[in-house]
């Protein structure tokens, strides 16, 4: 049975495909459109995932969307009408792509599969397709399961309990009290886009105190001793408004937001960690509170705010679970996978069986074939050399990063979600202090104070990191070992991080941590293990394949562009690797690298 999910229509529209049960392909449409966050159907997305499948529409068997529109347009119409007449403007903004779009999803389902499929349409609820891609995926029979975002329809967070095939939410936090639109609301008022921007927040959080953690509870959030909480609505606009945050939250943190361009002060990196501490807070006494009523060790999450690996890793460190498993697309566009496990085992009633690597390492987006990829980039110019096996290439890879030489990587699965984990890869030498600067401003164009993510080899985690579990997705902080916090203030404290990882290592000593199998990702693995031989580190800086403001690369054509319009030293491309010094200057590479003034 062929049942394919979709998110669309309201962000990161994406489209997955599960076969009598087993996950086969995802992907985020923003990877073909190149267009990053596309809300769009995802026609393009579910052309892959059909392709994968090797059937077309018409061969589908159900196609199942990941929430339940007109309960969200029935909380728009109740919101509008409790703040008028002021609700009127931001409900009046929406009508028109609601009227267009989002009201007719049979049609524009029809529309997007190419009038192929006539069969059934089913939806489920915005936090039943978080919680089931949280839990069926995972390695546990039974968990406990917490979902937090933005809002859904009504909800913002839920709580509840997956057993075998069936999953069962009990409580929930209802619209306009949601931590994703706090979180959000900060994100903005700090000068950075909103669900772009949020990881910049957590990142910048490390350089402020949390002088204003007070305040917050004090005059903003009324939070509960069950992780439950009441927003001040005073405070804020998205109710009733186009913008997050009122005058009155400008009057209580000195004066109005930051501007995108603007520079950082010490007021944006004291609120950066004042509103992560409040989030981190409300999260342990979520998380404390699921546990004291479901009494399970194992805890599945997913939304929005659970890709917040900062929160994550004290939920793991001081929280009562014994393990916690993440889903590695925790946004909207994982709900396009929830959608679809859910009718499969929840609908459908389909036995589950538990597997330790369900989402076959979140490498489930398209693959190209060596001839295809030296094709493509044979068009624009390039000069590859070829490698006969795996060895001598993942030799030279590792030689070269052993060198100082800063590694694109493209091979294998694309990855599914938000982070690149060594398909889609930029990687590095995490020895070498000036690397964090040098990949933040020549390659990423990007702010200098992002941190980046160490990849290690599994099994070898605890030697340099104060963490004993598997971290396969990327969304765990652990502190580094012979690290420490930085000393200084501010955004002085970048100039002072030291320790054995300085590249990888955050301003509070800290790193969020993937660790690399050989059976989920042999080629990446392999190139660990190569360095490793050769430094005697097990551990690479590994950040996404792509340039501030784009979405991840997707197409071998990409990877050479941004390899060519960026300082990278070489490309991976198959098992062919191009150096920079052996290739022809590319049409507009050096326009491109002077359009960006990094912040």
């Amino acid at each position: 049975m062929n049942i394919l999910g979709i998110s669309a229509f309201f962000h990161d529209s994406a489209a997955a495909i599960v076969q009598d049960g087993t996950i086969l392909a995802a992907s985020e449409e923003e990877r073909f459109t190149r267009r990053k966050h596309d809300d769009s159907f995802p026609a393009r997305a579910a052309a892959f995932c059909l392709a994968e499948a090797g059937i077309t529409a018409a061969e589908l068997d159900a196609v199942v969307f990941y929430e339940k529109p007109l309960l969200k347009f029935e909380r728009l119409l109740e919101t509008a009408l409790a703040f008028a007449p002021r609700g009127f403007r931001a409900f009046l903004t929406a009508m028109p792509r609601w009227l267009q779009t989002k009201l007719h999803l049979p049609r524009e389902i029809d529309r997007g599969l190419g009038g192929d499929y006539d069969g059934p349409i089913f939806f489920t609820t915005h936090h039943e397709s978080h919680a089931a891609s949280a839990f069926y995926p995972s390695p546990f029979d039974e968990a406990a399961i917490l979902t937090l975002d933005g809002v859904g329809e009504w909800s913002t967070a839920a709580w509840g309990r997956g057993q075998g095939h069936s999953i069962r939410l009990e409580a929930d936090l209802q619209f306009p009290h949601s931590l994703g639109l706090l979180y959000s609301a900060f994100t903005l008022f700090c000068g950075f886009r909103v669900n772009s921007g949020e990881y910049k927040l957590m990142g910048l959080a490390p350089y402020g105190e949390p002088r204003y953690a007070e305040t917050i509870l004090r005059e903003i959030v009324c939070l509960r001793p069950d992780g439950s909480f009441w927003l001040d609505q005073s405070f804020f606009d998205y109710c009733v408004g186009l913008r997050m945050t009122g005058r009155r939250f400008e009057r209580l943190f000195g004066g109005s937001g930051r501007r995108p361009d603007g520079q950082l002060t010490d007021r944006e990196l004291d609120i950066a960690a004042s509103i992560q501490q409040v989030t981190e807070e409300i999260v342990l006494r979520m998380g404390r509170h699921v546990h004291a009523q479901t009494g399970l060790t194992n805890l599945c999450l997913a939304g929005g705010v659970a890709l917040n690996c900062v929160a994550n890793g004290r939920l793991l460190r001081e929280g009562p679970f014994e393990r916690l498993w993440i889903q590695p697309a925790s946004g909207d566009a994982g709900g396009a996978l929830g959608a679809a496990l859910l009718h499969w085992h929840g609908h459908l009633g389909r036995p589950r069986h538990a597997a330790a690597d369900a989402m076959h390492g979140s490498y489930l987006g398209p693959e190209y074939d060596d001839v295809t990829a030296t094709a493509a980039i044979a068009d624009l110019g390039g000069i590859g050399e070829a490698f006969p096996d795996e060895e001598s290439l993942v030799a030279a890879v590792a030689e070269g990063l052993a060198a100082g030489r800063i590694v694109g990587h493209f091979h294998g699965r694309a990855e599914f979600g938000p982070r690149a984990l060594g398909h889609r890869s930029i990687l590095a030498d995490p020895r070498r202090p000036e690397m964090q600067r040098r990949l933040n401003l020549a390659i990423k164009f990007r702010e200098s104070f992002r941190p980046f993510a160490p990849a290690v080899l599994a099994g070898r985690q605890h030697e340099s990191f104060e963490l004993e579990c598997d971290s396969p997705f990327m969304l765990l902080v652990a502190p580094v070992r012979q690290a420490g916090a930085a000393a200084g203030r501010g955004l002085e404290r970048l100039r002072a991080v030291g320790g054995p990882l300085p590249a990888v290592t955050h301003v509070d000593g800290s790193a969020r941590i993937q660790t690399v199998d050989a059976g989920q990702s042999p080629r990446f693995h392999a190139i660990l293990t190569e360095f490793d031989r050769l430094t005697g580190c097990p551990v690479l800086a590994n950040t996404s394949f792509n340039i501030r403001g784009e979405p991840i690369v997707h197409e071998p054509a990409d990877a050479y562009r941004c390899f060519m319009y960026t300082d990278m030293d070489s490309l991976v491309v198959g098992r062919h690797l191009y150096r920079k010094e052996r290739q022809p200057p590319l049409a507009g590479a050096e326009a491109y690298r002077r359009s960006f003034r990094p912040d």
